[in-house]
């Protein structure tokens, strides 16, 4: 008989550890909030992002649960998201771009928010300082204003006999302004003039094309923006058709039969980003966690574009090259 209490008793031990042990794996599992202008899942930079949190443990459906909110490309609809993510008490937002970031920030103070990237925090006031960001929100900085100018530079050596340059990006976004400073200035002490082609619907697009034919425009940088990635495949194709030398700020363009690219490197952006949320997850303070810098910056090359256009892309910008895509 003692024998059989007794073993009733360890089956009764382990059934009741069981259960704790599943009402804490319970309590442990995250929500984890996704504001995002298009579908993340359609997006290799997100998977680098999953894999960045799988790396330290985080394993979605296991021990994290993600809550999509898709603007479907109209970023006006960021603050209703927000909002809503912010009701299902989300234990965190992780954001892409400048908008989504503002959303989030002006409908919670508590809720942690990462910026996976935003092309300016500071300037647009989503922190108060990059080392000390104070409030909720930390995150990634893709570095776009100062790489604005770059790549004006990286054109001029590319083809010497440019005169004139223009910026095409949506200056509706709060971080475009600066970005329009920092080539104009790049572009004087080059000795080149300025055109700005403000896109803000893909009929801005094609119109912006023929305004740069028009005003004898003789190569083109791209701003980084919701707009100008949704409309890769069409600004390519438009560059390509009036044989424009065309600069982009991200490999997707350039992967897309873009001539050059410039800027930072979105998968390691999206990818550290899985260890501040680590951090934050054990107890760390958003704004205590300074925003962090590029670490890697690329130049990708299109041979076969620079071909069809015409072009010879000198030794020393290739050997430069992170990739050349013949």
């Amino acid at each position: 008989m003692k024998k059989v209490t007794s073993r009733l008793l360890i089956l009764g031990t382990l059934l009741l550890a069981s259960v704790y042990l599943a009402h804490a794996q319970k309590e442990t599992t995250r929500r984890i909030g996704v504001l995002y202008l298009g579908a993340p899942h359609s997006n290799p930079n997100f998977d680098v992002f999953v894999q960045g949190l799988r790396e330290l443990g985080y394993v979605e459906k296991q021990n994290y649960i993600l809550e999509y909110r898709s603007a479907d490309g109209d970023a006006q609809r960021f603050p209703e998201l927000a909002t809503e993510l912010v009701r299902l008490r989300v234990d965190l937002i992780i954001t892409r771009g400048t908008p989504a970031a503002q959303a989030a920030k002006n409908v919670t103070e508590t809720v942690p928010i990462v910026m996976a990237a935003i092309g300016d925090p500071l300037g647009v006031g989503v922190v108060a300082s990059l080392a000390r960001p104070g409030g909720n929100v930390t995150g990634l900085s893709a570095f776009v204003t100062e790489l604005s100018g770059k790549r004006v530079e990286i054109m001029k050596e590319l083809l010497p006999s440019i005169s004139r340059v223009a910026l095409l990006q949506n200056m509706g976004n709060p971080v475009s302004p600066p970005q329009w400073e920092a080539m104009k200035t790049v572009a004087s002490a080059l000795g080149l003039s300025t055109e700005l082609l403000d896109v803000r619907s893909e009929q801005d697009i094609v119109r912006a094309f023929d305004v740069a034919i028009e005003h004898k425009v003789n190569a083109i940088s791209v701003g980084i923006d919701a707009l100008t990635q949704r409309k890769a495949d069409m600004i390519v194709e438009l560059a390509a058709r009036h044989k424009l030398l065309t600069a982009f700020p991200s490999r997707e363009f350039v992967e897309a039969g873009g001539l050059i690219s410039y800027g930072v490197s979105y998968p390691d952006l999206y990818y550290r980003s899985a260890a501040l949320i680590e951090k934050i997850f054990k107890g760390a303070k958003p704004g205590d966690l300074p925003v962090e810098q590029p670490a890697k910056l690329e130049l990708v090359v299109n041979l076969k574009t620079a071909k069809t256009l015409g072009l010879e892309v000198p030794p020393f910008i290739q050997q430069r090259a992170d990739e050349v895509i013949e």
